[in-house]
């Protein structure tokens, strides 16, 4: 290769975005909170392939959606020739894992999961090629109770979170049999309006009316809301349902707005649909979203199996809770270790393992190109790790076998530095730290007393 030539840099793919440190910390509070909030109501995780076979999402979300005519990453495994798709959504897995391992052999299970999916869209806020999700599977439940819980779990999330610019949208699309009758209404109103129709309507009317509702061209929406109503079409049983989610939430004082256009983008669904929708983000309004699919286990092949869920987008999410002002910075680090000499790094590195058997974070100050820096320099890292205290071992401290420590976040300048002996520094430190208004809570280990600043 030639000297001279320029080594072409090698970008992500578009719309697949990178998690920058300056975010994860965002990110962990969200994940930690929502995992709190979900075993709080007794779901279990389940974790499924982000590669499933691809009659699995044509068969279950429909052959005349847009997630399947337009949207899948799809491939034939070079290896044997099987169709495979990244998975552009969760519940279909959760259900095949579901029939395939005989889960709910001994009753209804509350399952949830969380990662990445993949639609080939056009990238923009919130809608990404490579986007994630938290969602939330009760199988084998079939009265109205579990779909409001459900949409009571997120209620308490949004609090959870500080979100308040969240409000929930309602509707029921009833069972295959009211939908065939309202679907031959829908077909035969919007024939008797063809001009108005635009080229997806059109190519939507006999195979996927429903979907017509959700249009966003403006000119198609005073005639579509005077469309049929399937509310109108739906049986007693479809309705005492509904009335039953109803009545929970405004029991349970959860607001709500009937939105009788509300559909999903998915066959499978029936029944009770919901939407949690903001003004906060833009087009892309709705960060969470499900309802109840009685349907899709015969649909793949398992028992009857009456079900609810929905799913939630986490960048959405993130850039929401962002909107509300919430950055999360916590500190790297309890204790930052700062040193000069051989020696000093030595004995760094025994109290950094002595402090983290204790159950503190410690960052130990290392050497970079240019060196391992000044104290000056190396105080200025401890300041910027958000530290709670400072562990300083020079040359004199070596000498004397003892540490200076230093407290970073004491508003009092002058004698915030004292010297302990080296082996008491450990028990020191705990005791300052512990002692601070530790929340333990925050860590998965009962033993960590990591301190949040």
């Amino acid at each position: 290769m030639s000297e001279n030539k320029k080594i072409e840099k090698i970008v992500g793919v578009k719309g697949m975005n990178d998690l920058l440190p300056d975010d994860s910390a965002l990110w962990e509070l969200f994940e930690n909170t929502v995992h709190s909030v979900l075993k709080s109501y007794g779901f279990q995780q389940v974790r499924t392939p982000i590669v499933e076979p691809t009659p699995l999402f044509a068969r279950g979300l429909g052959e005349v959606t847009d997630i399947v005519e337009k949207e899948m990453y799809s491939f034939e495994d070079s290896m044997n020739g099987d169709k495979l798709t990244l998975r552009p959504e969760g519940t279909a897995g959760v259900v095949r894992a579901a029939i395939e391992h005989n889960l709910v052999y001994d009753g209804p299970k509350r399952l949830w999961y969380a990662g990445p999916m993949f639609r080939h869209e056009k990238p923009q806020r919130g809608r990404y090629r490579q986007f994630h999700q938290v969602g939330a599977e009760a199988l084998g439940f079939s009265g109205p109770d579990i779909d409001a819980e459900l949409i009571m779990l997120c209620q308490r999330l949004w609090d959870d979170l500080g979100l308040q610019n969240v409000r929930l949208e309602l509707n029921s699309i009833g069972d295959a049999n009211e939908r065939n009758l309202h679907r031959a209404a829908l077909i035969s109103y919007f024939e008797s309006h063809s001009d108005i129709l635009d080229a997806e309507a059109k190519r939507r009317l006999h195979s996927n009316p429903l979907r017509i509702l959700d249009t966003k061209n403006p000119a198609m929406q005073e005639m579509v809301n005077a469309a049929p109503k399937l509310l109108d079409y739906l049986g007693a049983e479809s309705l005492a349902h509904f009335d039953g989610v109803q009545k929970i939430l405004r029991h349970n004082s959860i607001p709500f707005t009937i939105n009788p256009r509300l559909v999903r983008g998915m066959d499978y669904y029936n029944r009770t649909v919901f939407e949690w929708v903001t003004d906060e983000l833009g087009s892309q309004g709705t960060v969470c979203a499900g309802g109840r699919y009685d349907t899709l286990f015969s649909t793949f092949g398992g028992k009857p199996t009456p079900a609810c869920g929905f799913a939630m987008g986490i960048e959405r999410l993130i850039e929401l809770m962002k909107v509300a002002g919430d950055v999360h910075q916590p500190s790297l680090c309890d204790v930052y270790l700062v040193h000069q000499t051989d020696e000093g790094q030595m004995q760094s590195l025994v109290l950094g393992e002595r402090l983290r058997d204790a159950g503190l974070d410690v960052v130990l100050h290392c050497a970079t190109a240019t060196g391992v820096g000044s104290f000056k320099s190396q105080m200025k890292k401890a300041d910027a790790s958000g530290c709670a205290y400072a562990v300083i071992i020079g040359e004199d401290e070596v000498a004397n076998n003892n540490v200076s420590i230093k407290s970073m976040r004491s508003d009092i300048a002058e004698n915030n530095q004292i010297s302990v002996p080296f082996d008491a520094a450990v028990d020191y430190l705990v005791d300052q730290i512990a002692g601070t208004g530790d929340d333990s809570s925050c860590c998965d280990d009962p033993n960590h007393i990591h301190i949040n600043h």
